[in-house]
């Protein structure tokens, strides 16, 4: 099969390597679409945590879709055909694998063919696709449900304000769904302000172009003693020290944002007695995966438009110059690569 792959020198193209092979408990899927993340940019620069250098090359991809075309003999979950979220591709050869879904076959588990207890994580996240979504866009659930699952986390409820720092597609994510939670009181920052022309649109209450305004005093303009909570939704090390100036006493910084240095210094002088930064990059599968409930509860009651999300669109051959787009911000939304014959 094909395969996107980032060599260690940080180039990288399309190659050829052989198909994965499934066991009893698993399901070989093709590929149809797969998204583009920020955590890919981060395994393009090679400073993904986890990550080192020696390991690569490495396939990229992890927010794929495919369509099941063989199961292995245990398997009861899944069936020829089924549509299916989060496939994977383990190492292959001497390529090793940043989840390797922006592949032309990736694999998935059936929680069903395991023993009590012995499904691999990420089992609990690759869910069936209903047939009422469009496969391509559905690429988009799977940031869906890790900002939902994130939002439950942090604990973020209706009477709580909240700056979110960054308004991309997990960003823009967080505030939407903030908003259909009933959260009154979201902050948006960000320095591009078309994006925070379309936030203010979908969900955020105020917003404040960093470039051009002062976010501290924006923000005491507005709430006085501080807001409970402060996102970092872009992986920058400077927000959690820019929070410390806007957060309320007892207050908290969400850090959902992969940075590229696994490190911070924090000053804190100007911050409350009493605050606490709070780390969660990477949800846990399980409460992922029951997070597709709602998100699909607000597709279909029309609350949630999954198109507001994306804006480009790429075959699976062009995906050179898709993350040549993305690492230029060309990509406004959501960018997703498809596998369309």
């Amino acid at each position: 099969m094909k395969t996107f792959v980032i060599e260690k020198d940080g180039t990288n193209h399309i190659v050829e390597i052989e198909k994965p092979q499934i066991t009893d408990e698993q399901a070989l899927v093709k590929m149809i679409a797969c998204g583009m993340c920020g955590t890919d940019v981060k395994l393009l620069h090679r400073t993904f945590k986890g990550f080192p250098e020696s390991i690569y090359p490495i396939m990229l991809g992890h927010e794929g879709i495919g369509e099941v075309v063989a199961v292995g003999a245990k398997v009861k979950g899944y069936h020829i055909g089924d549509k299916v979220l989060l496939p994977f591709v383990d190492p292959i050869g001497n390529v090793g694998s940043g989840w390797g879904a922006l592949s032309e076959y990736g694999v998935v588990h059936d929680v069903q063919a395991y023993d009590e207890g012995k499904a691999p994580d990420c089992a609990y996240a690759q869910t069936i696709l209903p047939d009422d979504i469009d496969p391509v866009d559905s690429v988009m659930l799977v940031t869906f449900r890790e900002v939902l699952s994130n939002i439950r986390y942090f604990g973020i409820r209706p009477e709580h304000s909240i700056v979110v720092f960054g308004c991309g597609p997990v960003g823009s994510t967080f505030i939407k769904f903030l908003s259909l939670l009933g959260v009154k009181n979201v902050i948006a920052v960000d320095i591009v302000e078309e994006k925070l022309q379309a936030v203010h649109q979908n969900g955020a209450t105020y917003i404040i172009n960093s470039k051009e305004q002062d976010v501290e005093q924006e923000v005491r303009k507005l709430f006085p003693d501080g807001v409970d909570f402060v996102l970092d939704a872009i992986g920058a090390p400077f927000v959690v020290n820019q929070a410390m100036s806007l957060i309320a006493d007892r207050g908290a910084v969400l850090c959902y944002g992969v940075p590229e240095k696994e490190e911070i210094t924090i000053d804190f002088h100007r911050a409350p007695y009493n605050w606490r930064v709070i780390y969660q990059q990477m949800p846990r599968k399980k409460e992922e995966g029951e997070a597709t409930e709602q998100v699909l509860a607000w597709i279909r009651s029309g609350e949630l438009k999954i198109k507001d999300f994306i804006s480009d669109y790429y075959q699976f051959d062009q995906s050179v110059q898709a993350y040549e787009d993305l690492l230029n911000k060309k990509i406004m939304k959501k960018g997703i690569i498809t596998f369309d014959e």
